[in-house]
């Protein structure tokens, strides 16, 4: 049986584990602290094979040197962004796909968070499917454009879309109250946001993670898929006119002032 833990890391990170319940291997993502992974693999007994790693921020790669000299791991990232990242056992691109336990892990391209963002999309032996997205797309938000474009953004976001609603996926923060609070503004009539909301301040009062979240959830309630939905498109056309600017005539520059409204949020 397959499990993915999620290890707190700084003020709202998480590092995930992938583990298998008879299997003392386990594999980590973005491990921006060595700390928490050293004391989870004392904790438990486990080995640590391997390190996922989305992009370069400190927050996601802080602990990977430390961790790759202590247990001499296996260190995947992208290939094209090798300069800034610790030392790679592999450097992957769009399209790669290789072997972790014994799932089956394909490498996806998500630009825009910043310029060479990866997320890896793992299917368990049940067929069900499981995305380290990162800072791509987090629960009910995505990430600051530090890098790239809306327009890249939005192609990424379309890309984690295109999965079956039961898929998993597994943001690096736990960014979800914030997030879900500001989509009520962008779609406040929504229900299943309402509902939402609620059930996840229950779980943090109950100090639980938010995450994963699942496909559906988020066609549900995640404005950045929901871009062509009248009420999401009439509330960011309210912010557009009071910031002055021409109204957006595309996908991408819908995103491009949603994603303002929330830094200005």
């Amino acid at each position: 049986m397959y499990s993915v833990h999620p290890l707190p890391a700084f003020k709202d990170n998480y590092i995930w584990v992938i583990q298998q319940d008879q299997d003392p291997r386990c594999w980590v993502v973005d491990p921006g602290d060595a700390a928490p992974v050293r004391a989870y693999l004392d904790a438990t007994q486990r080995q640590l094979e391997g390190i996922l790693i989305t992009h370069h921020h400190p927050d996601h790669i802080g602990g990977v040197a430390a961790l790759s000299a202590a247990y001499s791991c296996a260190v995947i990232g992208s290939a094209a962004d090798q300069a800034r990242l610790p030392p790679l056992t592999q450097a992957v691109q769009q399209g790669d796909r290789f072997q972790l336990l014994d799932w089956q892990v394909e490498v996806l391209a998500v630009p825009g968070h910043t310029d060479h963002h990866l997320a890896f999309s793992c299917t368990d032996q049940q067929g069900q499917q499981h995305i380290f997205c990162g800072d791509t797309l987090f629960a009910a938000g995505c990430g600051r454009l530090f890098e790239g474009t809306a327009q890249q953004m939005y192609q990424s976001l379309q890309a984690l879309a295109a999965f079956p609603d039961a898929t998993l996926y597994y943001p690096a923060h736990e960014y979800t109250l914030a997030n879900l609070n500001f989509a009520c503004k962008v779609e406040p009539s929504s229900f299943a946001l309402q509902q939402r909301l609620a059930q996840c301040m229950a779980l943090r009062a109950a100090q639980r993670p938010t995450l994963p979240t699942s496909r559906e959830q988020e066609a549900a309630t995640n404005p950045y898929w929901r871009l062509n939905q009248p009420e999401v498109q009439a509330s960011i056309s309210q912010f557009v006119a009071q910031q002055g600017e021409p109204q957006p005539e595309t996908p991408a520059a819908w995103l491009h002032f949603l994603r303002l409204w929330k830094n200005a949020s």
